[in-house]
């Protein structure tokens, strides 16, 4: 929402919005001038409808039916679109390239974007996290191409018609929405058929066996797929990979984002631009610069001489990606932090209900990896309570299979600081794991500044 605000804004329209809490995004926009408005009420409806022109009301899916904002605008008889409504508008207006995928989204939308803008095409970007290029998760370009990350949370992705459509990968999740897998499938099989072009992951099985696509990339064969980087060394800190375009060798890539879900992130985001007709060459000399978005193992700083990680990931396979990225730092001794870690602590909080309830095992087998878990209560956003989808029942499902490592429970932040004081050693690598508030943590541990 944040994005497009901003991307409305400097295209020249009044724009005015509203939230119920103060964070950083909504501070960025009031020093654009936007006007928000804090809290959601009636009132706020009222005022914007002083002007000559009634405006046009965009909600996203967190605002529930008996929001008071809302049903004012619907009593005043206002248009009302859905978020994905205004994003599907912007990817008509121009040549787009629309990202979807269970995973790795955010991360393929940015290294797109930022390619793009370090080609000096300066493209519009409407992304779901912070792209460190732009200081920001939107950008309103000069440039031809349209970057949008699709989200499939709320299945509104099939309103999305590009120019290129992008999927990174296919699993089951946002079980609040999707019933199955099967769901999830039929939503990309839609977005994809709406695209005039499709580029998708070979090595994702799901995604081969149900969806047609235009082209496809893998990291683990070059036969019979257009991209393909195949790597040739790994360590904790970068990876170096030869890259072929159906089959022939174009020469190799340094990624300076180590773990191979970034290695497969990298060519799909090489494989769109190229596909718009950017050189490899000058693709090459870029790759070293991609940083990642904000909150994907985002180092914050020290604490007692640990270091401390901001994490998004949130579902099983985000969780298991992350753990074996920092374990492969450790082992190796190479590491983008400051110095290498020598044990790794995540702590973890449950995102949704829901989700805690459907993939508890799967949680349970991920976080084994680590040294150490600590768990914070689970985020519930939004959902009611969900018996057995809870903390306590995770980490005694990891207690099950990893006997050996320390679980602790916590019923605060303030208690998991005192686990973190407790049970953590000089030069851990701590991650704060999670889609919620996890991160706040960080403000009570007082940082020292990285």
């Amino acid at each position: 929402m944040s994005a497009l605000a901003t991307i409305l804004s400097k295209r020249g329209y009044s724009v005015s919005g509203s939230d119920s809490k103060k964070n950083i995004a909504i501070s960025n926009l009031e020093k654009e001038g936007i006007k928000i408005f804090s809290g959601q009420n009636a009132s706020n409806i009222q005022t914007i409808c002083n002007s000559k022109i009634l405006p046009l009301i965009v909600s996203s899916t967190a605002i529930p039916p008996n929001n008071l904002e809302l049903k004012a605008a619907q009593k005043e008889k206002l248009e009302i679109w859905h978020r994905s409504d205004l994003l599907a508008y912007l990817i008509q207006k121009q040549p787009s390239i629309a990202i979807a995928g269970s995973h790795g989204k955010t991360t393929t939308s940015t290294m797109i974007t930022t390619l793009l803008a370090m080609a000096n095409e300066d493209p519009t970007a409407i992304i779901g996290g912070y792209i460190p290029y732009y200081r920001s998760n939107g950008h309103a370009g000069s440039g031809k191409l349209l970057i949008a990350e699709a989200d499939e949370s709320d299945g509104t992705l099939v309103k999305f018609q590009a120019k290129l459509g992008l999927i990174t990968n296919l699993e089951l999740d946002h079980t609040d929405h999707y019933c199955n897998l099967e769901e999830v499938i039929q939503a990309m099989q839609t977005f994809g058929k709406g695209c005039k072009s499709l580029l998708a992951n070979y090595d994702c099985p799901t995604i081969r066996q149900n969806l047609k696509a235009s082209a496809w990339w893998s990291i683990k064969t070059k036969k019979g797929v257009e991209f393909a980087a195949l790597p040739v060394s790994i360590d904790g800190k970068e990876t170096i990979a030869e890259i072929y375009e159906k089959g022939e060798f174009l020469g190799e890539i340094k990624l300076s984002m180590p773990g191979l879900h970034n290695l497969s992130n990298a060519i799909a985001a090489i494989g769109a631009c190229r596909l718009e007709g950017f050189s490899f060459g000058e693709l090459q000399n870029l790759i070293p610069q991609l940083q990642a978005p904000k909150r994907r193992f985002d180092y914050r700083g020290e604490w007692n001489e640990r270091l401390i990680v901001d994490d998004y990931a949130h579902h099983p396979s985000e969780v298991r990606a992350t753990v074996e990225m920092a374990r492969l730092m450790i082992k190796t001794g190479r590491s983008p932090l400051p110095r290498p870690p020598k044990r790794l602590v995540v702590v973890f909080q449950p995102h949704r209900f829901s989700r805690t309830q459907e993939f508890l095992h799967d949680f349970a087998s991920a976080l084994g990896g680590a040294d150490s878990v600590l768990l914070a209560p689970v985020y519930g956003a939004g959902e009611m309570a969900i018996e057995g989808a809870t903390s306590q029942a995770l980490a005694e499902s990891i207690k099950k299979t990893h006997s050996k490592i320390f679980i602790g429970v916590a019923k605060n932040f303030k208690e998991i600081e005192v686990l973190l004081t407790e049970k953590t050693n000089r030069n851990d690598l701590i991650i704060a794991m999670g889609a919620g508030d996890i991160n706040t943590l960080f403000d009570q541990l007082q940082l020292k500044k990285k």
